[in-house]
């Protein structure tokens, strides 16, 4: 029986480098994943990634900038620790597309456990700051780097597929050259 994956787009198209994400959807369409992937650019919709994850999944990659101290353009495969549905308290607020914020509402909303998370990140290099104004495309640095996620991708996604809980690794193709 094939795994059910999802691959999922985060990020902002007027924010420079937070467009990441769907910039690498965008790319998947010329060069597919497998079947049992679902491909899907969420954009800044997290209210409805939160609903998606719910669906059954045995594993989702998240594709997103994420700023994580490392040269800009190099790509990280990250599994973080996903919230804990028994904390209660209030409902996570639904706005916005901060994915560790998702994954607390969709822990919030369901009644199963989330399907395994795993994160494929690109270090910014132009990300604006929330008082300036949009600044759609990525940097030729991030741009560089679709193409080499998409690569990552078709390494990771079989493996997963496979077996939802290997650990897959990046090759050295992952760092900018």
């Amino acid at each position: 029986m094939t795994a059910r994956l999802l691959v999922a787009g985060v990020g902002n198209i007027f924010l420079g480098d937070d467009a990441f994400g769907p910039e690498v959807i965008r790319a998947l369409e010329g060069r597919p994943l497998p079947p049992g992937a679902r491909v899907r650019d969420f954009g800044i919709r997290g209210m409805d990634l939160a609903y998606e994850l719910l669906g059954g999944y045995d594993t989702a990659v998240l594709v997103d900038a994420s700023a994580r101290g490392h040269r800009p353009g190099t790509l990280s495969l990250i599994e973080p620790d996903l919230p804990d549905r028994a904390a209660g308290g209030p409902p996570p607020e639904a706005h916005g597309m901060d994915p560790a914020k998702v994954l607390a509402l969709a822990a919030h909303l369901g009644d199963e456990p989330l399907p395994r998370v795993l994160v494929l990140a690109c270090e910014p290099e132009a990300l604006p700051q929330a008082d300036e104004d949009i600044a759609p495309g990525v940097s030729a640095t991030v741009r560089e780097a679709v193409a080499r996620a998409v690569t990552a991708l078709h390494t990771v996604v079989p493996a997963l597929l496979a077996d939802p809980a290997a650990t897959p690794a990046l090759t050295r193709a992952a760092m900018p050259g």
